[in-house]
């Protein structure tokens, strides 16, 4: 008789041990930087584990940081909803879990909402138009690069099919100068500012620019339930209102982050063609 009392204890016990930990589960943070750019591994851990921390604070629960450099990985991550919250830097692999509804996009990044195509020529160079590079060498980055993608988007709405000109491609944004420099293309794609203003103060030119996009997303898995998908958000926005807030915005080295719009969302994931 007196083991009842003792065993039912037991089990309230047991079950309320269970409650705490599923409360204190991690919430799983996955960073996907890019490819196009070269960071280590810990460089990039260093500088999100201060905003990981944050989080976990204002969610009163702990935040782990995966790290998930290749974007195939990422996204066979995503669509089996592993990661609670990521941070994307490529557009067209958070857009295309946005299209899905595995994902919701949660945040966009402060002065990364604008970011642009530039087709850079050498200096007598005639192009104009999109048009005029038919029949010519493209050299782009990483063909799974935001950057290509842009570029092909570029292409397909001027009706400039995959046999009206050469596309090469090169790993890093800041190996495409190269590319013109010594001939092997005629035209060069970036999106990076300093490799454009490296090229423009040589004397080479941009002739034209693509529609801008944001490309630094923080999306969130619909398994969140809306309270904390909200609380994650305003976290997120109101990081440069506090002290650790602010800190934590020095140590990733962006401004701040935002409220995303749908609509550009939506016409994003249309002019890419996802």
């Amino acid at each position: 008789m007196t083991r009842h009392p003792l065993q039912f204890l037991a089990a309230c016990a047991a079950l309320a041990l269970f409650a705490v930990a599923a409360s204190a589960a991690d919430l799983v943070f996955s960073v996907t930087e890019g490819v196009t750019y070269q960071a280590t591994p810990k460089e990039i851990r260093d500088k999100f584990e201060p905003l990981a921390q944050v989080l976990g604070v204002a969610l009163k629960r702990p935040v782990r940081v995966v790290l998930v450099p290749k974007y195939d990985d990422v996204r066979a991550g995503l669509a089996t909803q592993e990661y609670d919250l990521a941070f994307i830097h490529p557009a067209h692999v958070a857009l295309a879990e946005i299209k899905a509804g595995r994902y919701k996009s949660l945040a966009w990044t402060t002065g990364f909402t604008e970011y642009t195509v530039s087709l850079m020529v050498k200096p007598n160079d005639p192009a104009k138009v999109l048009a005029d590079i038919k029949g010519r060498k493209l050299v782009t980055p990483d063909p799974d690069s935001i950057t290509a993608w842009m570029v092909r988007a570029m292409l397909r709405q001027a009706s400039i099919g995959p046999n009206d000109l050469k596309i090469l491609t090169t790993r890093y944004q800041d190996a495409v100068p190269f590319y013109l420099e010594y001939s092997f293309a005629d035209v060069g794609a970036t999106a990076a500012n300093a490799v454009v203003k490296e090229w423009t103060d040589k004397g080479g030119k941009v002739f034209l620019k693509s529609k801008s996009l944001p490309i630094k997303y923080f999306i969130v898995s619909t398994k969140l339930s809306a309270d904390e998908q909200a609380q994650i958000q305003r976290a997120l926005v109101t990081l440069g209102q506090t002290e650790p807030g602010r800190q934590a915005l020095a140590a990733v080295g962006y401004r701040g982050f935002l409220a995303p719009d749908p609509a550009v969302d939506a016409g994003a994931i249309a002019w890419l063609g996802l």
